[in-house]
């Protein structure tokens, strides 16, 4: 198992673009299964992941 450590001095960097995110845009996506975010750099506009699905019962 490997630890974690919080590190709050440092910026993660964009893998798509090499930018340092000091921020992280995200964009909801709705349907009729349930909504989902989508996050994505602000420089280069570039997907970096998109959350697990949440079915209507969970909100």
């Amino acid at each position: 198992m490997l630890p974690v450590e919080e590190k709050n001095d440092v910026f993660p960097i964009c893998p798509h673009c090499t930018k340092e995110l000091v921020k992280i845009w995200c964009r909801q996506l709705e349907s009729v299964f349930g909504k989902r975010y989508i996050y994505f750099c602000p420089e280069c506009k570039k997907v970096l992941g998109v959350s697990h699905r949440k079915g209507f019962w969970m909100g």
